[in-house]
């Protein structure tokens, strides 16, 4: 599995990340919201650079301009609820693209912790490119479960997997889960996470930023 992280050269990006990080910028939901948004536009984009192009003719006032465009039939799927904010924005550029949803969520169990999936809608996924979103990859299992959740509609013949912050146990886990034909793209890779399972300095919880607190 290829692992892009791309905070390791600064950016446009950083500067989003730093602003969804700061205790005292996100507690605005709206502009927290639109960094997450701006910032899965910017990693899309990104990540177009890796997929595969067809020359195509495009007849202008003038005369035929020869234009690459993407070649590969593209599925965003995203994790709910905290995925939708970067969802949108890899919509924004992947505007033609099938979409998939998918609830996963941790759950304390008699094992301890376990990931729970009680929904899903996708479109046929076999032989697609599926790019996988969830800004927060603590332990990867959710990613792990969702990402098999979705197997039931068909297999991509590449998975993305797009996050914004995870962390380095998260990566091995999907090192040692996922399929070869998986790439791993992160705004950040943080080094650890706490008792709660929370990334560490991460930024809190997402979702409840996003959208406010939930029972």
């Amino acid at each position: 599995m290829q692992v892009i992280n791309l905070s390791e050269k600064p950016s446009l990006l950083t500067q989003y990340l730093k602003e969804i990080r700061s205790i005292k910028i996100q507690h605005d939901p709206l502009r927290f919201r639109r960094n997450i948004e701006r910032i899965g536009e910017i990693m899309a984009y990104e990540l177009s650079k890796s997929l595969s192009y067809q020359v195509e003719d495009v007849e202008t006032p003038l005369a035929v301009a020869k234009v690459p465009t993407i070649a590969e039939p593209i599925v965003l799927g995203t994790v709910l609820r905290a995925g939708l904010p970067m969802h949108q924005g890899f919509l924004n550029m992947y505007d033609r693209a099938e979409n998939a949803f998918l609830s996963a969520y941790r759950k304390m169990g008699d094992t301890g912790l376990e990931i729970v999936s009680e929904y899903l809608a996708a479109p046929n996924l076999e032989g697609k490119t599926l790019l996988l979103v969830d800004p927060m990859l603590a332990t990867g299992m959710s990613m792990e479960v969702a990402y098999k959740a979705l197997l039931s509609h068909g297999t991509p013949a590449h998975v993305h997997v797009c996050c914004i912050i995870g962390t380095n146990q998260a990566v091995a886990h999907l090192k040692s889960t996922m399929p070869q034909n998986t790439t791993l793209w992160c705004a950040a890779i943080d080094p650890e996470l706490n008792e709660k399972k929370y990334i560490v300095p991460g930024l809190g919880d997402a979702g409840d930023l996003c959208f406010g607190d939930k029972l």
